[in-house]
């Protein structure tokens, strides 16, 4: 069975870089895209960003652009997003998806599998 299994999470500061990582079993890994969503307390699940199964091409969120890195290891089987320059408002669960295609893709839709997702916390 499909397990994505998100780690990195935590409380830092404002300003402060996290790593996510999120590896993935049970499924041709570079057969899929990735992409990482996020949901804050009372508010919808929002895109983050994607990357399509080779690399080639990545998308991000408005919101993230020129903080935020996605990446990925074929032979690890595993997606990273490098967050720097934390704000605030970057608070909220951050969750794996992994969807079968090969471009990227912001639309929940496109996705398959989930991950249980890992809690960043941003203090001000």
């Amino acid at each position: 069975q499909v397990r994505l299994v998100e780690s990195g999470g935590g409380l830092v500061q404002a300003g402060d870089s996290l790593r996510l990582s999120c590896a993935a079993s049970g499924l041709t890994f570079d057969n899929y895209r990735m992409g990482w969503f996020r949901q804050a307390p009372g508010k919808e699940q929002e895109f983050v960003s994607s990357i399509a199964w080779s690399s080639s091409s990545t998308y991000y969120a408005d919101s993230v652009k020129g903080r935020f890195t996605i990446s990925r290891d074929n032979a690890k089987n595993t997606v990273y997003l490098q967050m720097n320059t934390l704000e605030p408002e970057d608070t909220a669960v951050y969750l794996c998806a992994a969807g079968y295609g090969l471009g990227t893709a912001v639309s929940k839709k496109d996705y398959h599998y989930w991950g249980q997702g890992t809690q960043v916390t941003v203090s001000s």
